[in-house]
């Protein structure tokens, strides 16, 4: 089994005992400029989807994470929690509605998001990567004045609707995360605030890109439900579109092969590139150790989008 044989498979989790010790060292070589190249910069990670459900993909997903900062990388993670939210207010009988794609939110909707995201999902997080030997500390967007939001005034194609406490950001601050990365691993539930207080719940997808801008970060990599961007194969059966540039992607939206909900993820990868972040990426957040698997591998597992395709080293097979 070669390194590039690793880097595309996703059938269940690897066997190490099928490795050779030739296999091995070839998998740790083709990391090894990715870990030179990346030393010393940040990465913001938006953990979301079925790797926040499942307890397996959980511990996975926390060890990728604190590798990534044992190697001299700095991992700053922002999360999801729809799931958890909804239990919630099915728990407490408050009905929950969405309008295209986002939770309406009246006072005390947001009551039980703020409870939620940052009384439990967010130290759910900090304690599994603590499990894993890391330090990392939980914050939200409220703290140190991170997010400034106003109420959100139009979705992604511009339309209008009553969506309450739903924030937009306004400024980012990211004088605490630039303090907490020298030590730590930030971990950050989407609830910003307003001049006067008043709280937001935001989309954790539009914080992961709005702080990856804003720490001028190397990376945005956010971890969903699907392969990645899928495009016509000559075959005429569909292969996932490993690297995109932005000219490409917007074709492909014209062309209708980025349909549907991948709109808005591929937008936000789009904005961040377009805004000084070098390498934005979609990935299947179901597929065991995932980030390691898209950060340190030549091919990946799922679709990176760049202004250009410009290598971080001589050989480089993008």
């Amino acid at each position: 089994m070669s390194a590039d044989s690793l880097a595309v498979q996703s059938a269940g989790p690897l066997n190490p005992a099928a490795l050779t010790p030739s296999d091995k060292a070839a998998i740790l070589i083709e990391a090894l400029p990715y870990i030179q190249s990346l030393s010393g910069k940040t990465v913001v990670i938006k953990y979301g989807g079925n790797a926040m459900i499942d307890d397996q993909l959980k511990q996975q997903v926390m060890e990728d994470i604190t590798l990534l900062r044992f190697v001299g990388i700095k991992p700053v993670v922002v999360h999801g929690g729809g799931p958890d939210i909804s239990r919630m207010l099915k728990k407490l009988e408050i009905q929950s509605e969405f309008v295209n794609g986002l939770r309406k939110t009246d006072r005390q909707t947001l009551e039980v998001a703020q409870m939620v995201l940052i009384g439990k999902t967010n130290k759910e997080i900090v304690a599994g990567l603590s499990r894993q030997g890391a330090q990392a500390i939980g914050i939200s967007g409220i703290d140190a004045g991170l997010l400034r939001c106003r109420p959100l005034q139009a979705d992604e194609e511009g339309r209008t609707g009553p969506l309450g406490f739903v924030g937009d950001i306004t400024a980012v601050d990211t004088g605490l995360i630039e303090r907490l990365t020298a030590d730590y691993i930030p971990v950050i539930a989407p609830i910003g605030s307003d001049y006067n207080g008043q709280s937001y719940n935001i989309n954790a997808d539009t914080v992961a890109s709005q702080l990856a801008i804003a720490l001028k970060a190397e990376k945005l990599i956010l971890l969903t439900d699907v392969e990645g961007v899928k495009r016509p194969a000559p075959d005429g059966s569909l292969e996932i579109a490993h690297v995109l540039v932005a000219s490409e992607v917007r074709q492909m939206i014209r062309d209708g092969v980025i349909s549907g909900g991948m709109i808005p993820k591929v937008q936000a990868c789009i904005d961040t590139i377009s805004q000084g972040v070098n390498r934005a990426h979609i990935i299947d957040g179901r597929i065991p150790h995932c980030l390691l698997l898209e950060i340190f591998t030549h091919k990946g597992i799922g679709t990176m989008f760049t202004q250009q395709k410009r290598p971080y080293y001589p050989g480089e097979m993008i």
